[in-house]
């Protein structure tokens, strides 16, 4: 029978609402150029959605992913070796977790993730299919450093950090969240990162611009989770989505953008937009060879090898703890 306890710790005020939520949305709405970190996309609702975008045929990233899960379990193997506690940042229904710990042999499986209920429900459906391996579900923030379960404190750990979420932040950000990482799982970690390549600009708008417009409404969740859990009235109806290639950066951008002036409050404050204004709620940067080591050495990690699907859409990289050393 496998062990499947969890541990709640996001930072609830005394009206329910996660507090750093609230304070993330109001100071990116007061910003002249809008935006709400992507994080927040990922409410129950959203996650849902995220995982009915993985399915789209436009979004080629989970697809080409899952091929070097598949296709390289025995060197995954043989790298990581057996024993090691996974902890995945941001585990979602963890619809690839099971081909890595198929591969690797854990001793256990910590998944991470601030949407608890559907955490929850998805760390169960992997305990039943993985008898005799505990899981400890955490819902948390893991962009700061989590506290893991004293059942895995002893235990060597792999982090698992799939779909190129790393892509969603600006470089000073997942530079962070790699230090971070590297506290949360401590000395003699290793990290596997999935990567998303730079590619032709017209497949990757499609990747977020889907024909289906299942994309489009997992950006409108974001503005009807903000009005349902902080007392928000902003017009739904007088906003478009948009995905836009940055090329100066490499990188996707979605926004919400205002169809004509409209004014709303949120928590009490309120805010205006005028027409062609707009929020901007993700990046998705994506990478070549060079920039993929830089940011990983930047963050504490030392590359050790990396794959690609077999079109070279998508990297899966493997990385070490880095050792702490005074020589540049």
């Amino acid at each position: 029978m496998s062990a499947c306890k969890g541990i709640a710790l996001v930072n609830l005020d005394d009206d329910g609402v996660d507090r750093a939520f609230r304070a993330d949305v109001l100071q990116g709405l007061s910003e002249p150029q809008k935006a709400v970190p992507a994080r927040w996309f990922y409410d129950d609702a959203g996650s849902r959605l995220f995982e009915e975008i993985t399915q789209l045929p436009e979004y080629y990233l989970t697809r080409a992913e899952t091929e070097i899960l598949t296709d390289r379990s025995k060197e995954f193997a043989e790298l990581v070796g057996p024993g090691r506690a996974v902890v995945e940042f941001g585990s979602g229904s963890s619809v690839k977790t099971p081909l890595l710990l198929s591969a690797i042999a854990p001793a256990a499986y910590v998944p991470l993730d601030i949407s608890g209920d559907f955490l929850r429900a998805s760390a169960a459906d992997l305990a039943a299919k993985f008898p005799g391996l505990p899981v400890y579900p955490v819902e948390a923030d893991f962009m700061r450093r989590v506290e893991l379960p004293g059942e895995v404190a002893e235990l060597p750990k792999l982090g698992f950090f799939p779909g190129s979420t790393i892509g969603n932040m600006v470089a000073r950000t997942a530079v962070d969240l790699l230090r971070t990482m590297r506290e949360t799982l401590s000395e003699g970690a290793k990290l596997l990162i999935g990567m998303d390549q730079i590619k032709a600009p017209a497949v990757l708008v499609a990747a977020y611009d889907d024909a289906a417009g299942v994309t489009a409404e997992f950006n409108f969740n974001l503005v009807r989770r903000i009005n349902r859990e902080l007392d928000g009235d902003i017009p739904l109806n007088a906003l478009r989505h948009e995905a836009r290639w940055n090329d100066d950066i490499a990188r996707i951008e979605m926004h919400l953008v205002a169809m004509r002036d409209i004014g709303f409050s949120v928590s009490g404050r309120s805010f205006a937009m005028r027409a062609g204004e707009s929020i901007h709620t993700e990046n998705s940067h994506k990478f070549d060879r060079r920039t993929g080591n830089m940011l990983l050495l930047a963050g504490g990690w030392t590359p050790i090898r990396r794959w690609t699907d077999s079109e070279g859409r998508f990297a899966l990289l493997l990385a070490d703890a880095t050792l702490p050393r005074s020589a540049p």
